[in-house]
């Protein structure tokens, strides 16, 4: 599976180039970000995907020195149930 960067933005496509999956993360100051919004494809669910793309996120804004906060339901439960990324996740 090959995740594909924008800016506030990762996400994933199929053969058509159309997006199957994605984590969207607007900056809310230089080094913070809120997760507002994941999204997978009903072809995909139950495949893990919208962890795998949490995980890319994570290890993306701990590489680039970024903090998150999240206001997407699944973003906030995903924390939660993953503790070894609390130094990147604030609780507001």
């Amino acid at each position: 599976m090959e995740f594909k960067f924008e800016k506030n933005r990762i996400y994933i496509e199929n053969d058509n180039n159309e997006c199957i999956g994605e984590v969207t993360f607007p900056s809310t100051s230089e080094n913070e970000v809120s997760i507002n919004h994941t999204f997978v494809d009903n072809s995909l669910r139950g495949q893990g995907i919208a962890g795998r793309l949490m995980v890319e996120l994570a290890e993306h804004l701990r590489k680039n020195g970024k903090k998150a906060y999240a206001t997407c339901p699944y973003a906030k439960k995903w924390f939660d149930d993953h503790s070894e990324y609390n130094d990147i996740y604030l609780i507001k």
